[in-house]
């Protein structure tokens, strides 16, 4: 087999993008309690006992959650290798308003929150200890950048009253 370093000519075409997530989790029906019931995902398909597919809108799956290797286990080391976070793209600002005052109203609670320049963010954990970045892209024409005109995204403090303001 070639090394694969040897062909770094090769780029992931334009249109690409990552389809859906996969967990493992300890407990379908907890985490349904996050993702159907708090995040509003729609279940479109299920095996029972094992599986769960949810999506958002017409498509077959964006989140699926499965026990086959976990069921029952404790969530993964924080400081091993692994997922960081899984994301979720809202639509616009106002969409990103009203999760976020749907999360408060639970009591849900957040593990950060920032403005990086392209998008602002809310960060959570799932009840298995799995990452949530929920987030929307600000227009293209408002991403920061430097002199040359490359891209210079940041963290900075949410403007998370700001944010409730909407709608």
């Amino acid at each position: 087999m070639k090394n694969p370093t040897e062909s770094l000519a090769y780029r992931a075409p334009d249109g690409t993008r990552i389809g859906h997530v996969h967990l493992k989790v300890s407990d379908l029906e907890r985490a349904l309690k996050f993702y159907r019931d708090l995040l509003g995902f729609r279940v479109t398909d299920r095996i029972e006992g094992q599986a769960v597919f949810l999506a958002s809108g017409n498509y077959h799956h964006h989140i699926a959650l499965n026990t086959w290797y976990s069921k029952g286990a404790e969530p993964a080391p924080r400081r091993s290798a692994g997922l960081f976070h899984l994301a979720i793209c809202y639509p616009n600002r106002a969409d990103l308003a009203a999760i976020y005052r749907r999360l408060l109203q639970a009591g849900y609670p957040l593990s950060g929150a920032a403005d990086h320049g392209v998008s602002e963010a809310l960060y959570l954990d799932d009840p298995d200890g799995n990452g949530v970045e929920l987030y929307w892209d600000r227009p293209r024409d408002q991403w920061p950048t430097d002199p040359q005109g490359g891209l210079k995204m940041y963290t900075r403090p949410l403007d998370s009253e700001g944010l409730l303001e909407l709608g």
